[in-house]
């Protein structure tokens, strides 16, 4: 049977830092860089990411776009998607993702990866979806994707609490899975 290296430790429990560390050192080994474009979260990623000591090796930056104008004007968000669907739209999480890669690349070197949040922590619904309500886009050099729609239940600090983990483990997760290419 072929030994399996895993690229980060699988723990019973883990906390947000947990993650983030683990995000941080996988970044690092690979020599790759993120940047993030949060909604909901209003900087919780980025905070997260950078409580990690050594993350200013990989971390590039990040815009918080909780207006809906400025995904437009600092993201480059679609109008018409957002007139169409709303910004809780998979595609908006995914734009929002590759707008972050654009917005903070600089010295001619792309940021690698792009993380994106949009979603409803309440107290009300908006769009026409329901509190809890999320998706996550994550962008690398390879492609876009999102994640969604979750359902995250509990208080508006619980949405945005279980939307930073979820992101964080999902890019965690492409990074993984990228190491053992």
């Amino acid at each position: 049977m072929a030994s399996f290296n895993m690229p980060y430790t699988l723990r019973s429990t883990e906390t947000l830092l947990d993650i983030a560390s683990d995000v941080i050192r996988l970044l690092r080994l690979t020599g790759e860089t993120v940047g993030v474009a949060e909604s909901l979260t209003a900087g919780g990623v980025m905070a997260a990411l950078t409580s990690v000591p050594g993350a200013s090796a990989v971390f590039r930056g990040g815009v918080v776009s909780y207006a809906t104008q400025l995904k437009q004007l600092l993201l480059n968000v679609d109008k018409e998607l957002i007139a169409r669907e709303g910004v809780i739209h998979a595609d908006v999480a995914m734009q929002m993702a590759e707008g972050a890669r654009k917005a903070t690349t600089f010295d001619d070197t792309p940021t690698t990866w792009g993380i994106g949040t949009t979603g409803v922590a309440g107290p009300d619904s908006q769009d026409g979806k329901p509190v809890g309500t999320v998706f996550i886009g994550i962008a690398s050099p390879h492609g876009t994707q999102a994640w969604g729609p979750f359902s995250f239940p509990g208080s508006r600090e619980r949405v945005r609490e279980a939307t930073v983990a979820e992101a964080l483990s999902r890019l965690r997760d492409a990074l993984a899975a990228g190491t053992r290419e």
